[in-house]
């Protein structure tokens, strides 16, 4: 399910580049986050499918560090183009006087494909030493044949290499930090110009509008903390193998990415409108 639907979101952002030959700001940052979580659901699903049904492929040099490089610089890609989407959302939206927000509110547009590059650097870093690391981890466990065995070995990776544990939550945890801020900053301005909008007699359909936005943002912060909790948790559990701890937390992560691209799809109405066209299609047919 979640692949369908970032399958959708850049299928529509791809059709839409190609008719009007640019992309604006919001759009690049929803384009790669549906190819960043497209892409993340679908190397989690090769692991699960090989490790079931042909587990002894993951054997075979480099298949099983490949799989774990992509999935790991995938999901590090998520998260930061999550952040990134967060602290565009803020900039844009959020109102404050100060000389250095109104300055960022001027230049966002064009550092916007910069913090994508940022993100992506990152995320190939992190990639790239989960994907030595691994490989390291499995030379020094080429005896361990058995399934259970070879699972336990790859389990405890982070064991062995503790610096790589420790520069993943770093990574994580800065840009939940990114979120935390931007999401406080924007919520506070909403809600000043809601009370504004109340004391000035306003109309309620504006005012509506903004209690939408504070819901629809802070909905996100609770998505986006809880994801972040659970990762910490299988990062920590992983060096002390709690399996049922682990499977909770794999749950929690993969149920966040494809109920929030929901939301994004909802809450955008050219996605929203082309969803219901093909839903209506779907129906008649």
């Amino acid at each position: 399910a979640g692949m369908w639907i970032n399958a959708f979101i850049v299928c529509v952002l791809c059709i839409g580049w190609v008719k009007k030959k640019t992309l604006n700001s919001n759009e690049k940052i929803l384009l790669l986050l549906g190819c960043s979580r497209f892409w993340y659901f679908f190397f989690s699903w090769i692991h699960v499918f090989l490790s079931n049904i042909f587990p002894y492929c993951l054997l075979v040099h480099p298949i099983l560090q490949l799989l774990q490089g992509s999935y790991s610089f995938f999901n590090c890609s998520n998260l930061w183009v999550s952040a990134c989407l967060c602290v565009f959302y803020c900039i844009k939206i959020a109102n404050f006087r100060n000389r250095f927000f109104i300055y960022l509110k001027v230049k966002i547009d064009r550092m916007v494909p910069w913090l994508l590059l940022g993100a992506e650097i990152f995320s190939l870093i992190t990639g790239i030493l989960v994907y030595n690391a691994i490989d390291e981890a499995v030379c020094k466990n080429l005896t361990s044949t058995c399934q259970e065995n070879f699972w336990e070995a790859t389990l405890g990776i982070e064991e062995h290499f503790f610096h790589i544990t420790f520069l993943t939550g770093f990574l994580y945890t800065t840009s939940f930090m990114a979120v935390i801020f931007s999401a406080v900053f924007l919520l506070f301005s909403l809600w000043r110009h809601k009370c504004k909008m109340q004391t000035n007699s306003m109309k309620d359909l504006s005012t509506d509008a903004h209690i939408r936005a504070m819901k629809s943002i802070l909905s996100f912060f609770i998505m986006y903390s809880t994801n972040f909790m659970f990762l910490i948790l299988t990062l920590i559990y992983s060096m002390k193998y709690q399996n049922h701890v682990i499977f909770f937390g794999y749950l929690i992560q993969h149920a966040y990415p494809g109920v929030h691209s929901l939301i994004l799809i909802f809450s955008n109405p050219k996605l929203e409108k082309t969803l219901f066209r093909i839903l209506s299609c779907v129906k008649c047919k």
